[in-house]
């Protein structure tokens, strides 16, 4: 066994979604975002997945994205482009039958321009700063874009995985004025907004990471596991090193396994000395730097030598990795590399 094992178990994407989706009232319809390759676990399978435990909507961040789900989904699934219609997307959006986010005056000018029957959506800016209408370009365009029959209206929440930020309520405030005596679905919450309560629903929402096992869905079940074999092993006497720059000094005799996989698989290098892997539930420290390919792993304490140490999985997530590493679940996820042998379940 060669090759670092990446494990996606379908099942509990689906019970996610599920989970998600009975947060809601019946009313409410729950989309799913499958941006960046189905956060880096594979648009095809992640959607078809999805697809069959009920969502009929998806959301993905650029047009390229569309073509690999809309061959697998067929044409009766709704794929949104959250970045809107981009110069050059005009083919790409007609083509896929894409429904593109408008963001921007420029934006509802090109859509309407060159593609003036085709379905679109809005989105607003209700405090993010980062994409959608600001509410004096909303109430400027808004009778133009309300006879032009926008399939859906959104905005995003920039602090919904925090429940006591106020930012939460203020821009709750803000959809709400803006989307007053609109007649088309509207939408505000992604994962976190589902978590904040029925006020935060509206017509439908659009979980992301909390579908993949990720913060702040923190009753969602593990999706991913990944299992690196191990190389080689060598006892280190005290007083010696372990990899590059010698950042790890052993104080006491122990055996070292050298394990498949580094940074150029998603491990990212800042978690050098401070994550874990596991052994049928039984923690093993990394020691050293993590390498391109290859990670150095405390095992002096095992029984026996394993053919193999988890990083993910049942003892940890990506939220418990993520928080080594000094960044979020988003990245472990998305960073997971190609080099990987991957099965899904």
């Amino acid at each position: 066994m060669g090759t670092a094992h990446l494990q996606i178990d379908l099942t509990a994407l689906a019970e996610n979604w599920r989970a998600l989706d009975g947060r809601t009232a019946e009313r409410c319809e729950t989309a799913a975002v499958v941006k960046a390759d189905g956060y880096g676990l594979g648009a095809e399978a992640v959607t078809k997945t999805l697809w069959e435990a009920g969502a009929r909507r998806f959301f993905i961040a650029v047009a390229e994205e569309g073509a690999a789900i809309r061959q697998t989904l067929g044409p009766d699934a709704e794929i949104c482009v959250f970045s809107g219609h981009m110069a050059g997307d005009t083919d790409t959006i007609q083509s896929l039958n894409l429904t593109p986010m408008l963001n921007s005056i420029e934006q509802l000018t090109r859509h309407f321009e060159a593609l003036p029957d085709h379905p679109f959506g809005v989105q607003l800016d209700t405090g993010m700063n980062r994409l959608g209408l600001e509410p004096a370009e909303w109430t400027a365009a808004r009778r133009l874009v309300m006879g032009q029959s926008p399939a859906m209206i959104m905005s995003h929440l920039a602090c919904a995985d925090d429940p006591s930020d106020p930012m939460n309520a203020r821009q709750l405030r803000t959809f709400t004025e803006m989307v007053d005596g609109v007649d088309v679905p509207v939408s505000l919450s992604a994962t976190g907004g589902i978590l904040l309560g029925p006020e935060y629903h509206f017509d439908f929402t659009r979980p992301g990471i909390g579908l993949y096992g990720g913060f702040p869905f923190t009753d969602g079940r593990p999706v991913v596991r990944l299992s690196v074999p191990v190389i080689q092993t060598r006892d280190v006497a005290p007083g010696e090193i372990v990899g590059y720059g010698g950042s790890w000094l052993a104080d006491e005799p122990t055996r070292v396994a050298t394990l498949s996989a580094g940074y150029a698989d998603g491990l990212i290098r800042a978690m050098g000395n401070d994550a874990v892997l596991f052994h049928e539930g039984t923690p093993c420290p990394l020691v050293g730097r993590v390498s391109m390919d290859l990670l150095t792993v405390d095992i002096g304490h095992l029984d026996t030598v394993p053919d193999s140490l988890d990083i993910l999985g049942t003892e940890q997530s990506v939220d418990d990795l993520a928080e080594a590493a000094g960044t979020i679940g988003y990245e472990v996820l998305t960073s997971l590399g190609v080099r990987y042998r991957r099965t899904y379940s």
